[in-house]
């Protein structure tokens, strides 16, 4: 067998093509010149707040090496980021009141994002958490905002960060937008219009509509295709499969149904579950139950992005609130320093899914399961999930584990068919053979997975 390198275009500095946009056609994201834009995401919520400038630095610089595109990060952070100052002794706001922002700490978030720019990457940045919202769920709040003062809010944000070209707008903070407690018994509370009041003050300030999105809470039947869908001021949506439903939360259908909603919008899994985070369900976070690994990561990554995904973001435990011990932890185990966890494989490993999807036809993906010739596509850990591009070029199947998985050739547009195995570990490309464009075919994988991706393409399409 041979091994082979995908073609791919590297770590350009992504500013030269202008800001972000939805593509023509709805599903994808794309640059002002119309040069796609993968989602690279990782979650730093913490990284206006814990770290100094240069950690931040440090922590900005090793994500693009390692091929991240964009980090998401709060303004206001989880718990104690309203009353607890961050590393130059800083609070946000005088009062805890929006309409007194402290420069100081201002200043501080304008020099990261700054320093992202210089990177080539985007800042997903959250005006807020929301337990500065929402009420009688987790975190310290306090509740600060109302529909009035987070349109303030919006536009003085919008009018400080207007014309810096890395910003991506994330509403939200870990919370659906009509709210029911989390028992479900009390009567819903439908945050929406606040939301919308923020957004507006956002486009307000800034003069024009930047893309933006919103981070709903860790259950898939949260997502915003279901409850924000027709807002127009929400370019993308998003869901959370997260960390508290045990090992693969089904995802494929839930991603594959919003790709199928009109007016088409690109969606994504804004938070899968994070790296070496507790897999007991919350609250308990009990690490006797074990922790989720990269191969964990790797299928949620990979099922989401396959299922129609515009991209998707990886996380890691520790490093979300960059678990230092010489600092109070903010919550559930985490099990190493942030300084550790941020070479951890899950994390060294995104830089290969982002690879494989920009070296291939871009715009034309679709997700189809039916690439797949079998009626069994497995449940849970062991679910394939498959996307082709419409013109035929390629045809991608996500395999789990090492199990022996069927397929149509006829998904291909040529005589011959060229089948690969792409290691999602390492990013090589192993020969598997071509072969004539008939009927079905069956192929194992190689025995040192788990995790494979199958590779078909036109047999003239070279490389």
């Amino acid at each position: 067998m041979t091994t082979h390198e995908l073609s791919w275009p590297g770590l350009a500095a992504e500013f030269s093509h202008g800001v972000l946009q939805v593509s023509e056609n709805g599903h994808f994201l794309q640059h002002a010149d119309s040069t796609p834009f993968f989602w690279m995401g990782d979650t730093a919520w913490e990284l206006f707040h814990r770290l100094n400038r240069g950690e931040a630095e440090y922590f900005l610089e090793t994500r693009r090496r390692q091929g991240f595109n964009l980090i998401q990060a709060v303004a206001l952070a989880e718990f104690e980021g309203l009353r607890a100052p961050n590393r130059y002794g800083a609070l946000p706001f005088e009062d805890l009141n929006p309409a007194k922002p402290n420069e100081l700490y201002w200043q501080h978030v304008d020099w990261v994002i700054d320093c992202a720019a210089k990177k080539g990457l985007y800042i997903g940045l959250l005006p807020t958490w929301g337990d500065k919202v929402v009420r009688e769920t987790w975190g310290d709040g306090p509740i600060i905002f109302d529909e009035q003062n987070a349109r303030h809010y919006g536009a003085w944000l919008g009018r400080r960060y207007g014309q810096r070209p890395n910003i991506v707008w994330i509403l939200g903070g870990d919370r659906p937008s009509i709210w029911q407690g989390r028992d479900g018994k009390a009567a819903p509370v439908d945050y929406r219009p606040l939301w919308r009041a923020m957004s507006a003050g956002l486009d307000a300030g800034m003069g024009r509509h930047t893309l933006t999105s919103y981070h709903t809470s860790g259950h898939i039947s949260n997502r915003t295709a279901l409850t924000l869908h027709p807002e127009p001021w929400l370019d993308v949506n998003m869901m959370q499969s997260g960390h508290g439903s045990g090992h693969d939360t089904p995802l494929c259908e839930a991603v594959q149904a919003d790709f199928a909603l009109q007016p088409a919008k690109p969606t994504l899994d804004s938070e899968p579950n994070y790296e070496d985070h507790p897999v007991n369900p919350w609250p308990t976070w009990d690490p006797q139950y074990g922790y989720f690994r990269d191969h964990d990561v790797r299928k949620q990554l990979y099922r989401s992005v396959f299922a129609g995904g515009c991209g998707v973001t990886y996380g890691h435990h520790a490093m979300w609130q960059f678990y230092d011990p010489a600092q109070q932890p903010v919550v559930n185990f985490a099990d190493r320093p942030w300084r550790e966890a941020i070479v951890r494989p899950g994390a060294q490993q995104v830089i290969h899914l982002r690879r494989l999807m920009e070296s291939l036809p871009y715009f034309t993906r679709v997700p189809d399961d039916s690439v797949i010739a079998q009626a069994d596509l497995g449940q849970l850990g062991n679910r394939l999930c498959a996307t082709r591009d419409s013109a035929g070029h390629y045809a991608l199947v996500y395999v789990p584990n090492t199990q022996t998985v069927t397929v149509r050739m006829d998904v291909i547009a040529s005589a011959r068919v060229v089948v690969r195995w792409y290691d999602p570990r390492t990013g090589a490309t192993t020969e598997i053979g071509t072969f004539a464009n008939t009927g079905t075919r069956f192929f194992t994988p190689p025995d040192h997975g788990p995790d494979w991706v199958l590779l078909m393409r036109a047999g003239d399409a070279g490389g």
